[in-house]
Parts: structure tokens; C-alpha cells; sequence
């Protein structure tokens, strides 16, 4: 009987190169895999601005953006006020597609201290929370119109139960100011949780970072303050910024100042506790906004206009027979 190991395929030499091969290819794969976790966590080390940026620090630390207050979660460590506006159309029909139009204003050539001290752009970033079974519209559904104004833009649910609740950010702002959200209305007809009426849209948009990290922590976008009052002895550079020191009645305190930030004292002032020892950073802000939209049934539409031409007709026939009545009266009179 032949031995099937004889084969060159199943040689001993034959099978150490394909082991080699296999040993190759899994080493490439890897490698690779090793390559993508190294650029992951660097980006995460060398940027965090981005990666933990909003809207992850809001889906990681609340249920549900919007507070039994009415209050958006973002205000809780962007303190600044700033406005923002949202434009819908007043009532849309059912399976259809339009455009929510949010505006998040800021004055030109504004630039932010990033978390390292240098100066940047300020990003944007935006909270829609649309009403039940509303959701962004799928890809296949965006006229070219809508595609050339959401290109770029990438929309994502809140949580996977809430597709009516979408965050967008952070973005550019020089660029996106005014974000397009392609909406898609629910069918009540196959949708039997949807049903036809007015409901609220809710809008959270910030700009620039915040002051405080969900953590509790200040960022270094905040202007710092002295920990007592004293009197203002030494100002020095240090590794990462600066230092200030004062002459207190406990002794002397040092006030470690972040880099970037401008301080706004200078040696022999005398500060109270709390006072400002730099200038405030922050040019950015949140803000939010309500509107309504009205879900509308096309069959509701044709009956009022129904009712208007009913209307309209009773009212010529009631004109008509008053000219007829009038006709009648002079003729009686002639006689």
C-alpha cells in the first residue's frame, strides 16, 4: 500500500514549510493587531483631548442626556453659557426625510487652550434628542443634496435603545458650525408605538472644551485661583508652566499655574483667598434649546382641505341665494 506521507505535500520537508507559513502568517497577523493596539493607545496618551472628548464622557457616565430638570448633562463641565440655535420644519409627514439644521455660533479666530498649553481651534459638538421613532436617515435615503451637506459628519445613537438620540462631535469648528442632521420620520401605519401629533425636540451644543472633567477634576481651561490670601513674592517657570508663590499667615503656599494659561498678578500684589492668579481661558460654552414638530397624517390633510372647499362652497351658495332672494323681492315690488 502506498504510504500517503510520501507524498512531497506530506513530506516532513512539506509540512515544515507550510508550519513555516502558517508561523509567518500568524506572526504578521500579530503583528499587526500589536501595531493597531500601539496606535490606539498612543492616540489615547498623546491626545486625549480627542478621544476622550464629547460626546464619549457623556454616554459613559449618563443614561440618558437630558436631566428630569431639563437640564442637558453637557452643562455639567461646560459652565459657560453660550447660545445655540435648532430649525425644523413645523409638521413633516410620515416616512419622510428632512433636514434639522443646528447652528452652534462663535466669533471668528477664537482660539482655545488645549490640554497641553498650546493653543488650538475650537472644536463643536451637538446633542439632538428627536422624538420617539425618529431616527437619522439611512444613507440610501439622502437626496445628493443632503449627502453634499452631511459629508464628513458622523452620527451616532446614544445608546443602542435610543436611535431618536443623536450626538455628533467633536468637530472642527471653523467648518461646522451649522451641522445638518437628516432626520427620518416614523410611519405610524407601521409603527403602532407612533402616533400622529406635536412633540418636543430637544438641543445641547457646545463649543471649545470644558471646565470640569466628569470626574470631578478641573481641566486647565479655568482660570486659577489662590488657595489663601496673601501676598505675591515670586513668580517662576517651571517644567509644565509656572509657579507662584505666597506669603501667607501660615507660611508660604506655592499655586502651580498650567502652561498656556496667562497669569494676571504680579510680585508684592496682594490676593484673598479665592482670588484669580491668571485670567480666565475659556472662549467656548453650552447651550441648549426646545422646539416642537408636529407629525403629520396626509389623510388629515385632505380632509381639512375638504372641509375648507365645503366651506367655501356653502358660503358662494349662501351668496347665491341671497342674490336670488333680492331678485325675487325687486320683482314683487315692480308689481
Amino acid at each position: 500500500m502506498t504510504n500517503l506521507f510520501s507524498h512531497s505535500k506530506f513530506s516532513g520537508a512539506g509540512l515544515r514549510r507550510a508550519l513555516g507559513r502558517s508561523l509567518t502568517w500568524a506572526s504578521r497577523s500579530a503583528l499587526v493587531a500589536l501595531l493597531a493596539l500601539t496606535l490606539s493607545f498612543s492616540a489615547d496618551w498623546f491626545a486625549p483631548q480627542t478621544a476622550a472628548a464629547y460626546p464619549f464622557w457623556a454616554q459613559e457616565k449618563y443614561e440618558t442626556p437630558r436631566e428630569a430638570t431639563g437640564r442637558i448633562v453637557c452643562a455639567n463641565c461646560h459652565l459657560a453659557q453660550k447660545p445655540v440655535k435648532i430649525e425644523v420644519p413645523q409638521a413633516v409627514l410620515p416616512d419622510t426625510v428632512f433636514k434639522a439644521v443646528v447652528e452652534v455660533p462663535y466669533e471668528d479666530g477664537l482660539q482655545q487652550v488645549t490640554a497641553d498649553g498650546s493653543k488650538g481651534g475650537l472644536n463643536v459638538g451637538a446633542v439632538l434628542m428627536l422624538p420617539e421613532g425618529f431616527k437619522i436617515a439611512p444613507a440610501d435615503r439622502l437626496t445628493d443634496e443632503l449627502k453634499e451637506e452631511t459629508a464628513g459628519v458622523f452620527y451616532q445613537s446614544y445608546a443602542a435603545d435610543k436611535e431618536n438620540v443623536v450626538i455628533v462631535g467633536p468637530l472642527a469648528g471653523e467648518e461646522n458650525r451649522e451641522i445638518v442632521f437628516p432626520v427620518l420620520s416614523p410611519d405610524p401605519r407601521t409603527d403602532k408605538s407612533v402616533h400622529f401629533g406635536k412633540y418636543s425636540v430637544h438641543l445641547g451644543g457646545n463649543r471649545g472644551r470644558g471646565q470640569v472633567y466628569p470626574t470631578g477634576e478641573n481641566s486647565n481651561n479655568n482660570a486659577i485661583k489662590a488657595s489663601a490670601e496673601g501676598t505675591v513674592v515670586a513668580i517662576a517657570a517651571a517644567d509644565s508652566g509656572s509657579t507662584i508663590t505666597l506669603d501667607t499667615a501660615d507660611g508660604q503656599v506655592t499655586e502651580t499655574i498650567p502652561a498656556g494659561l496667562e497669569i494676571s498678578v504680579a510680585e508684592g500684589d496682594a490676593v484673598a483667598a479665592g482670588g484669580e492668579l491668571t485670567y480666565n481661558p475659556n472662549v467656548g460654552g453650552f447651550g441648549q434649546m426646545d422646539t416642537e414638530i408636529v407629525l403629520q397624517s396626509s389623510a388629515r390633510i385632505a380632509g381639512m382641505l375638504v372641509f375648507f372647499a365645503g366651506v367655501m362652497l356653502v358660503q358662494i351658495m349662501l351668496v347665491l341665494k341671497k342674490k336670488q332672494v333680492e331678485k325675487v323681492q325687486a320683482a314683487e315690488m315692480n308689481f
